[in-house]
């Protein structure tokens, strides 16, 4: 019997990971770690290791399975809602364990077919939440796009991962603003 097929990894696995997203609720990403998972799991930390030898994995895969919360409940108006959703998650791209995880999400997908699936859901999420969200602020003549609201969604969360990942600084509101204003023409009471 193979390991990955005998209960006793199974169930350890499955341990570890209920234990990673209970952790990832209650204290936000820097709560993954391989000491404190083992602690919750109830397991030895050489076990930890042996499932997932990098925080940053285990942490990929307990929030494959926790709820995004990001752009998940627009409201109007909608450049304002806008304005604190690319906060919040500038704001988590400034943690060093939530940039880990999303650099190597994004370096893991390029060689592993899960990781891919994995990196293809969350943009997914978030590229669909947010172009729904700018088409009905489109409907209701809040803007005026000037690209697709799919290209939108892309061009207002770039620039905060590009600026957390690659310049490796925090994104302050005036990027923010900017990437706002570049989506198209905002209706003058937003």
């Amino acid at each position: 019997m193979t390991s990955e097929a005998d209960p006793r990894f199974l169930r350890s696995r499955e341990a570890i990971l209920n234990a990673a997203r209970e952790l990832l609720l209650e204290g936000g990403p820097a709560a993954v770690t391989h000491v404190q998972v083992a602690g919750r799991a109830g397991v030895g930390r050489a076990t930890v290791y042996r499932h997932w030898p990098r925080a940053e994995l285990l942490l990929v895969e307990a929030m494959a399975t926790v709820p995004m919360p990001f752009l998940d409940k627009p409201t109007v108006p909608t450049r304002a809602w806008l304005r604190l959703e690319l906060t919040a998650i500038a704001r988590q791209l400034d943690l060093d364990d939530v940039r880990a995880v999303s650099t190597t999400l994004a370096n893991s997908a390029l060689w592993d077919q899960n990781m891919d699936a994995r990196r293809a859901q969350f943009a997914d999420i978030l590229a669909n939440r947010l172009a729904g969200a700018l088409d009905d602020a489109q409907a209701r003549g809040e803007i005026t796009l000037t690209l697709t609201s799919r290209d939108a969604a892309a061009m207002a969360i770039g620039p905060i991962y590009y600026r957390s990942t690659i310049e490796r600084a925090p994104t302050d509101p005036s990027l923010i603003e900017a990437a706002i204003a570049a989506l198209g023409t905002w209706s003058t009471d937003q």
